[in-house]
């Protein structure tokens, strides 16, 4: 995962998986909450597998403040940039 796009691919993926979502549901204007039915649960569980995906620890604060799927690779994508 060193692109946006394929940050994006890969969320699409495991978000589908892990919520049983329609991966085309899951576009970068999606909003977590409103959109996808994300509560702060599911979000901890998204961390805590992307942090196994990427291999680096993932700030809390960073992800807590992600409301679309783009903050979301916005966030990864600065994480691998590190």
């Amino acid at each position: 995962m060193k692109t946006p796009e394929e940050i994006h691919a890969t969320l699409r993926q495991l978000m589908s998986e892990m919520f049983e979502l329609a991966p085309e549901d899951i576009n970068l204007n999606a909003n977590l909450n409103k959109d996808l039915d994300i509560d702060s649960i599911d979000a901890v569980d998204l961390m805590v597998r992307l942090r196994n995906i990427v291999g680096k620890r993932i700030n809390p604060e960073d992800f807590k403040n992600a409301r679309t799927i783009q903050d979301v690779v916005d966030v990864i994508y600065r994480i691998n940039e590190a």
